[in-house]
């Protein structure tokens, strides 16, 4: 088993099948996060636990065009700033546990609510797809989006569903198949902070670089963490750096520790 399925397996409790694409389901909860995984997997699903904690851990399947895909329902989280067990579990799976790609669900009739973390999902990976969902919901109370231009702006696909009406499933498959099996490019909007924290982020970068991670997971999202000074994550990183580097060669990664 290669590195990657190693801590999905072990650190997760993922054990997809040879050829099986991880796709991860994120969302803010009352999006109508279940109902777009229920949608798509059918009954074909189980559910347990999350390793080491009481959440649960649903995960499902579907195919499309010939081709295997596992869908992890991670639980419902406002934010990657985890300040619960689930919205750890969350950020943990998505931060590290590679998966081939992220479905941000966000509710039609609260995109500004939900764009929040549909914005921290994209400074860490750019395979994503971003789900409005809810659509029946934002018809009825006369809400009109302009998806071209939210695409455009976004910089992912963006695709529209009402998921308990079984509306737009197949262009999210699409997006999905697109995404994780084409690995279709995209420029994921990037945030810009302030000059004192962008001058930060620039001298970190070069240095994250150097611990081995910048190869898995965005240097300058990993920048951005290290200014947060979160020291919980910052042990979760060392985890991670630590299972990514061969510890002989690479001392600043012993003991689990990010030492820049």
């Amino acid at each position: 088993m290669n590195l990657k399925g190693r801590i999905q397996r072990e650190s997760f409790g993922i054990s997809n099948a040879e050829n099986q694409w991880i796709i991860a389901l994120a969302g803010n909860p009352n999006v109508g996060k279940s109902t777009v995984f229920n949608a798509l997997t059918g009954l074909r699903q189980h559910t347990g636990n999350w390793p080491g904690k009481t959440v649960n851990n649903a995960q499902g399947y579907f195919t499309y065009r010939d081709q295997s895909f596992m869908l992890v329902d991670l639980p419902g989280t406002y934010s990657l700033l985890a300040h619960s067990v689930e919205e750890e579990i969350a950020r943990d799976f998505i931060c590290f546990g590679q998966p081939d790609a992220t479905v941000v669900v966000l509710d039609a009739t609260s995109l500004e609510r939900n764009l929040n973390l549909a914005l921290q999902i994209m400074e860490i990976t750019p395979r994503i797809i971003v789900c409005v969902n809810l659509m029946d919901e934002a018809r009825k109370r006369g809400i009109i989006i302009d998806f071209d231009a939210l695409q455009k702006e976004l910089g992912v696909p963006v695709v529209a569903t009402a998921a308990r009406l079984n509306q737009g499933l197949e262009e999210l498959q699409k997006a999905i198949f697109d995404i994780a099996v084409r690995n279709q490019a995209t420029q994921p909007m990037q945030i810009v902070y302030s000059e004192d924290v962008e001058r930060a982020i620039q001298l970190l970068q070069p240095k994250i670089e150097k611990v081995g991670m910048g190869n898995v997971l965005s240097p300058r999202w990993l920048a951005l963490r290290l200014l947060d000074s979160d020291p919980a994550f910052l042990e979760e990183i060392g985890r991670f750096v630590s299972l990514n580097e061969d510890k002989e060669d690479n001392p600043q990664s012993k003991g689990g520790k990010v030492a820049l």
